[in-house]
């Protein structure tokens, strides 16, 4: 199976203006992104995609591979699909640029497990240890069928019994292994799904497509930074876990 490396990269985050370019640590997010990718894979297999000319410059400046793609792209995957369009493999692997602790050996897990089902969509979870982190809208929550797939995902806090209480819950990590043709006709949509747009959750799109999308589970590694809250939080794992 061919495949490469896709870390999207938007500048205009609402939440986060600028989001790739906060240095974490005195390191820009989307290079630390970039550098826990290649502690699994080659440099040569990954690819930063972005919209923005400031992204841009710094990962020429960086010695990043680096795609410029439109401006239109509703989701980080439409950004993957633009980059499908011109780099044709048998499987993207997208991290997402808010990732910067991401584990590597999460990376291989996902390449391995693309391997294995290349026509399947592919989505990285972990539990949710922390009643905070469930009641946090910015998190998104799983919920998983049996046979390990995908039945909904939502910003709510789900599942939860009667009391609305936090019993056992899991997370999305956001790295995802795309087959093409799921790429091909996730970006032939022009607006967000009814799902998807009230979520915010772009993996919503495949179910309400009709794809199936397989959940594997990855470590905790994993901070995304989503608000100016969570920049400390990364700064001090970053710091635990002694990463330069």
């Amino acid at each position: 199976m061919s495949y490469i490396v896709v870390i999207p990269a938007r500048y205009k985050s609402s939440r986060l203006l600028g989001k790739p370019l906060v240095p974490l640590c005195g390191v820009p997010m989307i290079v630390r992104t970039y550098r826990q990718c290649i502690k699994a894979v080659s440099a040569q297999k990954v690819y930063v995609a972005t919209d923005d000319e400031r992204i841009n410059q710094l990962c020429l400046d960086m010695g990043i591979q680096v795609v410029m793609t439109p401006d239109t792209c509703l989701t980080g995957t439409d950004r993957v699909a633009a980059v499908a369009k011109n780099i044709i493999v048998d499987s993207y692997i997208n991290v997402q640029g808010d990732e910067p602790l991401f584990n590597p050996d999460d990376l291989i897990n996902l390449i391995a497990e693309a391997k294995n089902k290349p026509h399947e969509i592919i989505n990285g979870y972990c539990e949710i240890l922390e009643e905070d982190m469930f009641s946090n809208s910015s998190t998104p929550k799983v919920v998983i069928r049996g046979d390990g797939r995908l039945l909904y995902m939502s910003r709510a806090a789900i599942p939860t019994n009667k009391l609305q209480g936090f019993v056992s819950a899991k997370r999305q990590v956001c790295a995802y292994a795309f087959p093409r043709a799921a790429l091909q006709v996730f970006s032939e949509v022009n607006a967000k799904t009814p799902l998807e747009a009230i979520e915010d959750i772009e993996i919503l799109r495949f179910l309400e497509l009709g794809w199936e999308v397989r959940m594997i589970p990855m470590s905790d590694n994993s901070v995304a930074v989503d608000n100016p809250e969570d920049i400390l939080r990364a700064e001090e794992k970053i710091l635990a876990m002694g990463l330069t």
